[in-house]
């Protein structure tokens, strides 16, 4: 059974399908990825999967359960974390202090142990700064631990918050297009992170990406989505080379350029853009 499955999702806003009819699954510790072009619908779907939309008509089940069936609040208790393509970060705290809050979902003090502070909330206390700690040592964080949000460059924010979505211990991570805004050797970074996030923490990632380099280097299979309709599923080399993909991208004429129609569901790890 698929961690995730979406089944013939549709989204409106007025008189607009930003999604349709769209159907898809994600597999335990796979990196699937979300490609086409600006209003493809490719950020809708990750707003239906953290309930900040309901789609007018279709299914969403994560782990065997209806998460329609959740408000956005809750869905972090599932295990399933998320970054944004517009960075949320608390901007006058540390990165410490910002990856803490990835920790809310595993307390289990009340406020009136807090208030007086006692044995058991301090070791909770220490174990989440153990955890936070694991994240800082894994994403080469040391030297920023101690220092404020808002003056930290735009790429290190980047990896903060995808710290702090890591800090919550995810089944699957939704990644908004970690690369973006990110240098050439950034992006490489960003690439092994997700590669290890995968392979050694044993993590599902679904992510929304433009970077094509990026998504042929991480990714198992691709879903091109236009218009909010799905064009092509398959290896990233397949979906690149797809005829509607091609012309979703470059238009009529760039067909002529040739490709193959994608068949079967097995991709081959780091395909070639």
């Amino acid at each position: 059974m698929p961690l995730l499955e979406i089944k013939n999702a549709t989204q409106r806003f007025g008189g607009v399908v930003a999604v349709d009819n769209v159907s898809m699954h994600v597999d335990e510790g796979e990196v699937f990825a979300l490609v086409g072009p600006n209003g493809a619908g490719k950020s809708t779907v990750f707003n239906l999967l953290s309930r900040f939309y309901t789609p007018a008509q279709g299914s969403i089940t994560f782990d065997g359960k209806d998460l329609l069936k959740l408000t956005s609040d809750k869905v972090p208790s599932l295990g399933i974390a998320r970054t944004f393509q517009n960075i949320e970060l608390f901007e006058q705290a540390t990165v410490l202090q910002n990856l803490l809050v990835g920790r809310h979902r595993h307390r289990k003090s009340t406020a009136l142990s807090e208030i007086f502070f006692t044995p058991g909330v301090r070791k909770e206390e220490r174990r989440h700064r153990d955890a936070v700690e694991q994240v800082i040592d894994f994403l080469d964080l040391q030297a920023f631990r101690d220092k404020m949000i808002a003056g930290l460059p735009y790429g290190v924010r980047k990896v903060v918050e995808l710290g702090r979505a890591l800090a919550t211990e995810p089944k699957l991570l939704l990644l908004d297009e970690p690369a973006s805004g990110l240098s050439v050797e950034e992006t490489q970074d960003m690439a092994f992170w997700i590669e290890d996030i995968q392979k050694q923490m044993g993590i599902t990632v679904l992510m929304v990406e433009h970077d094509m380099g990026l998504v042929s280097a991480v990714s198992d299979r691709v879903l091109a989505l236009a218009d909010g309709k799905e064009l092509a599923t398959g290896a990233p080399s397949q979906v690149q080379s797809h005829p509607a993909v091609i012309e979703a991208y470059l238009g009529t004429s760039g067909i002529q350029k040739g490709g193959t129609k994608v068949e079967g569901d097995k991709p081959k790890k780091g395909a070639a853009a």
